[in-house]
């Protein structure tokens, strides 16, 4: 017998298995004994009063066995023989189309310019603790994409709820902790990510995909408005049905390549800003009005308003993690925030920023569409000569950036490389400190006590989303001038986060299998 049930808990019943069960037993009228297995369905926390709930839709299987959860949403089959796609990035956006083509009888060869996810993990690790920057293999590329060492956060403001539950199902099976199937901010976690990605390169392989790592695109080989593939920087060709075009939002030279070829591209808005960092513990006194239940995870929170300079707003922001250095060049510092499955870093930290639009880009004019990149390339230069110190990123208190003053000394940080005290309100363009400041302070009256002493501005965050939209048909995705070529994901403008860049790698992957 199976039943579904909706509860109103408090986060002790809730978060501890023995007591939701026993609760169910009783919802059910019956034994705990018959109980065989609960399938959780959806989780939310309400934090919004002190008496903090958690709401949970759970289905009970009583008195007959529980099915297994973990199946892949996507059919296998063998398609080493198969007319070849070429996917160029094997971020989320790469491997889900990946995924989908194989399902259809496609051949996916996908084509990343940086490492596999083991030596990716010691490419980090050395920009920590040797200052050490690959171009091609860094937080930004590799197996994985940008996610890959960033948190794994699966929220996405897509209605289409039937392809989220394809993402979260197909991250479930391939290892991700079945609370992704249900919590209703899911996270896979930095230190699980990893383990994920290697289990689908495994299986698009098996399957009889291609994977070839530390090759980079370098020229599309285009004949009468179509494209029939794509040169390396090693002397590599490929040749397939069509190019999914997946390489990020940081991969420059592929934007800098459609501009030197004068195939069209737009000029997009982005944010940029800082990181703030606090205590995890003051979030939690604040986001839990004092509550200190040991079973309430570490909070979060999400903040938007809207200044005399233009909105601001809280982005990626990551309860019980750290802040990571993802510049993809020695003489930049780009930070940006991640947290392991657990949350458990005594650190709070979120990216605070604002837009950057035309009206700022006046003197990126000459850039024509490439004005935003270049606009986010000088921040980030400038970054990184305001301290000079490899990956040392400039701080500052955020009670000494309202003051407009220096501060003289720095609260710790999670940032490994380190952090140098830097008057970010002298150093930031003055249209960000002007909407930051405003904004802080009305950040304070929803949240009391997130002006502190112990609060810390990072710079810069500056890679929020793509600078740079490429443009396609709205019917059949493809570049709005180059037949077969499909931008895909956030490097094409089109998605913002793993969830929604592996929605539209599948979107465009069923347009490649339909496609007259």
């Amino acid at each position: 017998m199976y039943r579904e049930y909706h509860l109103t808990l408090s986060p002790s019943q809730a978060y501890c298995r023995d007591e939701l069960y026993n609760l169910l037993a009783r919802q059910a009228g019956v034994h705990l004994s018959r109980i065989r297995g609960v399938h959780l369905l959806q989780r939310s926390l309400d934090a919004r009063h002190k008496n903090i709930k958690v709401h949970v839709h759970a289905g009970v299987y009583i008195d007959e066995p529980t099915p297994d959860r973990r199946r892949c949403p996507f059919v296998p089959g063998n398609v080493s023989q198969a007319p070849p796609v070429i996917i160029a990035g094997a971020g989320p956006a790469g491997l889900f189309a990946a995924l989908q083509l194989i399902e259809k009888g496609y051949k996916p060869v996908i084509i990343e310019r940086g490492s596999e996810v083991k030596q990716r993990k010691r490419d980090v690790a050395a920009i920590s603790t040797r200052h050490e920057v690959k171009p091609d293999s860094n937080y930004c590329f590799g197996e994985g994409g940008a996610g890959t060492f960033s948190d794994g956060k699966l929220y996405t403001r897509s209605l289409k709820k039937e392809e989220f539950k394809i993402i979260t199902e197909t991250f479930y099976y391939f290892g991700a902790d079945e609370s992704v199937l249900y919590d209703s901010h899911p996270h896979i976690g930095t230190d699980r990510l990893p383990g994920v990605i290697l289990n689908i390169r495994r299986y698009i392989r098996d399957c009889g995909g291609d994977i070839f790592f530390n090759t980079r695109v370098c020229d599309f080989i285009i004949e009468n408005g179509r494209i029939k593939g794509v040169r390396c920087v090693g002397g590599e060709v490929f040749y397939g049905e069509a190019v999914v075009l997946a390489t990020g939002h940081s991969a420059r030279d592929i934007y800098e390549l459609f501009f030197r070829k004068k195939i069209l591209i737009e000029q997009k808005d982005f944010a940029a800003g800082v990181r703030v960092e606090h205590p995890q513990a003051l979030i939690n006194e604040i986001r839990y009005h004092g509550n200190k239940n040991k079973d309430l995870p570490a909070a979060s929170y999400s903040l938007a308003v809207q200044t005399s300079r233009g909105p601001v707003y809280s982005f990626c922001m990551c309860p019980g993690g750290f802040i990571i250095p993802s510049a993809t060049h020695a003489d930049e510092i780009v930070v940006n925030g991640m947290s392991p499955f657990r949350r458990n870093s005594p650190y709070a930290n979120a990216a605070i920023v604002t837009p950057v639009n035309e009206s700022h880009l006046e003197e990126y004019r000459r850039h024509g569409s490439l004005a935003g990149m270049y606009f986010q390339h000088d921040m980030e230069q400038k970054a990184f000569a305001l301290v000079r110190k490899g990956q040392k990123a400039p701080a500052q208190r955020l009670i000494d950036f309202l003051a407009n003053r220096e501060s003289s000394s720095l609260p710790p940080a999670s940032y490994f490389p380190g952090v140098e005290s830097v008057p970010l309100h002298q150093e930031l363009p003055s249209f960000m400190v002007a909407a930051l400041q405003e904004a802080f302070r009305l950040f304070e009256k929803k949240m009391k006590g997130f002006i502190s002493r112990e609060a810390l501005l990072v710079g810069v965050e500056t890679r929020t989303s793509s600078p740079v939209r490429i443009p396609r048909d709205p019917v059949t995705l493809e570049h709005v001038q180059i037949k077969g070529l499909y931008p895909c994901g956030e490097g094409s403008g089109y998605a913002g986060g793993i969830a929604s860049s592996a929605m539209d790698g599948i979107r465009c992957a069923r347009k490649i299998i339909t496609r007259e």
